[in-house]
């Protein structure tokens, strides 16, 4: 019984270490950029949001609040733009929340 107790929380350490290893990964996403309030309607404030799409479905990447992403929203706000962004992405609240590190316009 001992031993199945000292597996069970070797496999539990192992997952959760690997959740945590690919939460620091660092992606490139390639979409559109637009503002989640003026252009989406998706809520009440201003946040820049990457729309991808995946096969048949649209996957949104918001933007989470950094020196980066501030400094980009402005070029975005009323009117949306092809970018390429690098950063880390993570789950928060069941939304895609990308911390970015650069950001461009496609040109």
């Amino acid at each position: 019984m001992k031993t199945y107790r000292i597996l069970s929380l070797l496999v539990c350490t192992l997952l959760l270490g690997r959740v945590a290893w690919a939460s620091d990964e660092t992606r490139t996403i390639n979409g559109e950029a637009m503002c989640a309030k003026c252009e989406l309607n998706l809520q009440d404030t201003c946040q820049t949001v990457i729309q991808v799409k995946d096969g048949d479905k649209t996957v949104y990447y918001y933007l989470a609040d950094n020196a980066t992403a501030k400094a980009f929203h402005p070029k975005i706000c009323h009117g949306p733009a092809q970018v390429t962004a690098t950063g880390t992405v993570e789950t928060v609240g069941g939304k895609q929340m990308l911390t970015v590190g650069t950001i461009e316009i496609k040109k």
